[in-house]
């Protein structure tokens, strides 16, 4: 299968978690690309104004899995404006995979992945799995290995 992984990552928090799902989806025998949503300019997690550089087509993939942190317990506006902009994705399994700073999911992570999922939904696309990542220190292992686990088997 031909899977795109798309993220968004500031910090590079996201990327890190994405690399390691992409390493999973390899060693399963899958084709796997990684590629960024890029603002111009950069932006501070404040910014409301800012315009999308780098925005991934994800017609070439089978299956997508969307990478993105949390801002202000919702999914970044980043990640959100870019779901809004892009094509179908009819007929494409999805997997969405969200990071927070917040220990527990219930602290933004659960609204952002319900947030995702109804973005990519409305686009016409089944999602397979979902993960949350807390990227505190004490839950960042257990959540991280969860999560590439989870979409891992979803594909």
């Amino acid at each position: 299968m031909n899977i795109g992984i798309i993220v968004y990552s500031q910090s590079g928090n996201t990327l890190q978690v994405a690399n390691k799902v992409k390493e999973r989806l390899i060693g399963n025998g899958h084709s796997v690309a990684l590629e960024q949503v890029t603002v111009a300019g950069g932006r501070t997690p404040k910014t409301k104004e800012f315009e999308l550089e780098a925005k991934p087509i994800v017609e070439a993939y089978d299956a997508i899995v969307f990478a993105s942190s949390v801002e202000a317990f919702s999914l970044c506006a980043v990640m959100s404006r870019y779901l809004k902009q892009i094509g179908s994705l009819e007929g494409k399994q999805v997997g969405c995979l969200v990071t927070q700073q917040f220990p527990y999911p219930w602290m933004g992570g659960n609204r952002a992945i319900k947030q995702m999922k109804v973005l990519c939904q409305a686009k016409g696309s089944t999602v397979q799995a979902s993960g949350i990542v807390n990227w505190a220190k004490s839950r960042r292992d257990a959540t991280m290995a969860g999560t590439v686990d989870r979409l891992g088997k979803a594909f």
